[in-house]
């Protein structure tokens, strides 16, 4: 296939850079030309060097309040015309957005200019972004093979191709899952962000500190924790006998993740992909304040194909937890056969088939151009 500009437009929080990163070095790989046009949280990039041209425009979150939403209108409106400047420059044969409030400029901008367009969704449930721009959208892939609030007018252009992730997570597809055994240490890795950090800093000490002693011996915990918290959480873990690192980021998840027998964990999008693709088995506590509850759709497909076990936060008291946790410790062949599952319906090659969807959506998009016409006559 003959070389072509492509634009990628993402930004925000890593669920939505980390497949874009992907993507980009797929298609370079391939010989195509890649532009980014994210926002100024957009973070990852700059490791593409000039393989690829890296274009901020701005972009905001609606605000609340009359003021809030005002400002965040115009950023929207100013970052639209910035992003319609860069594409034409770029002048890009299609620009693939991935969701989230910084894709929009660049997406308003592609169809202000008749550029066709392509989507990646990472959630099991269609984002905002993306259902506002998916009538017009050419492809929609998906990471799931089931997506909600997908309209039935457009469940034509569904394709799960998955949710590319890095390169140090699919190395570990190699690894074999590290069964507990006999009374070895069993392995707990705890995360959850900002966003599951302080809830999990009271609960997964209160839940521990409920076992037996001896089971209590055997578990240690890497938690990532809010800064603020570890002095308590460190504490509490010393006083019932249990070994713990924590720290609030782990710069080596990929490590981590690797010897990890359980994990205790959010479920948005990356993390059930990295889960997946590990094959790690995993208690998902979901978000309950994410966008259109996504991260419990999320979190229950996970659980439908036998990879996870699926807590509501508002359900998940130290009582519920300590017996889930003392079931799966007593019985290995349980997070044995979770860890299976888990791998089961990962997708290693996510960034591959998502390349070979932009290049299939290409040429269909210009089978009809002049060039070709006169080439088939």
């Amino acid at each position: 296939m003959m070389r072509r500009m492509i634009v990628l437009a993402a930004g925000g929080t890593g669920g939505h850079t980390v497949p874009a990163r992907a993507l980009a070095e797929a298609l370079i790989a391939r010989g195509h030309g890649v532009a980014v046009v994210t926002d100024r949280r957009g973070q990852g990039f700059d490791n593409l060097g000039n393989r690829a041209s890296v274009h901020r425009v701005r972009a905001e979150r609606l605000g609340s309040g009359i003021v809030g939403k005002i400002g965040s209108v115009v950023e929207l409106v100013v970052g639209t015309i910035q992003a319609r400047r860069i594409l034409r420059e770029l002048r890009p044969v299609l620009v693939v957005g991935f969701g989230g409030y910084p894709s929009l400029p660049a997406m308003a901008a592609a169809l202000r200019l008749a550029i066709p367009t392509m989507l990646h969704e990472q959630n099991a449930v269609l984002g905002r972004a993306n259902r506002l721009f998916a009538p017009c959208a050419k492809r929609i892939a998906t990471s799931f093979a089931q997506v909600a609030a997908v309209r039935q007018a457009d469940h034509g252009k569904l394709h799960m191709t998955g949710n590319p992730v890095r390169p140090a997570i699919i190395a570990l597809r190699d690894l074999p899952y590290p069964a507990p055994n006999g009374n070895d240490p069993i392995r707990l890795l705890v995360t959850g962000g900002s966003q599951g950090a302080r809830v999990f800093s009271e609960l997964v000490p209160a839940a521990i500190a409920m076992m037996s002693e001896p089971m209590r011996r055997r578990v240690v915990v890497e938690q990532q924790c809010l800064a603020d918290d570890i002095p308590a959480v460190e504490q509490r873990y010393s006083e019932i006998g249990v070994t713990a690192e924590l720290a609030p980021f782990f710069p080596d998840m990929p490590e981590r993740l690797a010897r990890a027998q359980l994990l205790i964990c959010r479920a948005g999008a990356s993390t059930i992909t990295e889960l997946t693709v590990a094959g790690r088995p995993a208690v998902l506590v979901p978000y309950p304040h994410a966008t259109d509850d996504h991260q419990t759709a999320n979190a229950r497909l996970l659980e439908a194909a036998g990879g996870a076990w699926v807590m509501p936060q508002d359900k998940c008291d130290p009582e519920r937890l300590a017996h889930r946790l003392k079931s799966l410790f007593a019985a290995p062949r349980m997070l044995i056969q979770a860890a299976e599952y888990a791998r089961s319906v990962g997708q290693p090659d996510a960034a591959e088939r998502l390349a070979d969807l932009v290049e299939q959506t290409i040429i269909e998009l210009h089978l009809d151009t002049p060039d070709r016409k006169e080439a088939a006559a």
